[in-house]
């Protein structure tokens, strides 16, 4: 996308089909800022990507003014404290900031790992993640359910879109895709909440033009089937 200004030094290194990369496309898009996508498939790495993340040699990967930052959340944080304009994506209050990244770290520690091995895994093991993954998701629905900074509101953010809610709409496809996958159709049945937060936030016109599909989930099991 073509920009202006001090927005024009703005690049993303990412691929498409990446839940990580996704957040900071959606963090990138609910604060209107342009920038420059540049494509890496990890099918070789870039020279690039090699030079600007040295350490994990992973995607995403933001470019600001010839500085790179890595890692999706803090990607995300970053983007928060050098723009600072609406969206709000972190909460003022000291209190409700650390209850948002606890929340973050565990959609990172605990749900992203069991979906990865639902995704990967076969047999036993592949069962034993999807357990995993219902469970933690679980404790989503009790945290919107009961938790006094997400109960009765429509985001994690409360009425606008936060540093949760991107967090876990960077996967929401892989938890959509379970059902699928799994050929069940009951993961998310007694979940009514976290259901209706999943609908409600891949209909958000910000999020539904840059969320992944089915066949971007599929591309993305390949790849790390492909590199794991």
């Amino acid at each position: 996308m073509e920009a202006c200004g001090e927005e024009r030094q703005v690049k993303l290194l990412g691929a498409l089909w990446s839940p990580f990369v996704l957040r900071v496309r959606i963090a990138l898009a609910l604060k209107g800022i342009d920038y420059e996508f540049i494509e890496d498939n990890l099918q070789p790495k870039s020279e690039l990507l090699l030079k600007s993340n040295p350490v994990h040699k992973r995607i995403p990967v933001l470019i600001h003014n010839g500085k790179p930052v890595c890692e999706s959340m803090i990607i995300v944080q970053y983007i928060e404290e050098a723009w600072n304009k609406a969206p709000i994506l972190m909460p003022k209050d000291p209190y409700d900031r650390a209850t948002a990244r606890f929340w973050a770290a565990f959609i990172d520690d605990k749900l992203v790992p069991s979906l990865r091995g639902v995704f990967t895994g076969q047999g036993e093991q592949q069962q034993k993640a999807l357990e995993e993954s219902v469970a933690n998701l679980v404790v989503l629905e009790e945290a919107l359910r009961t938790s006094p900074c997400f109960s009765g509101k429509l985001y994690f953010g409360g009425d606008e879109i936060g540093f949760v809610d991107i967090a876990l709409a960077g996967v929401s496809a892989f938890v959509k895709a379970l059902e699928k996958i799994t050929n069940s159709d009951s993961v998310l049945i007694d979940m009514p909440l976290l259901s209706a937060w999943i609908d409600r936030i891949c209909e958000d016109n910000r999020v539904k033009e840059i969320t992944l599909d089915l066949a971007k989930v599929q591309e993305s099991i390949a790849v790390l089937l492909a590199i794991r």
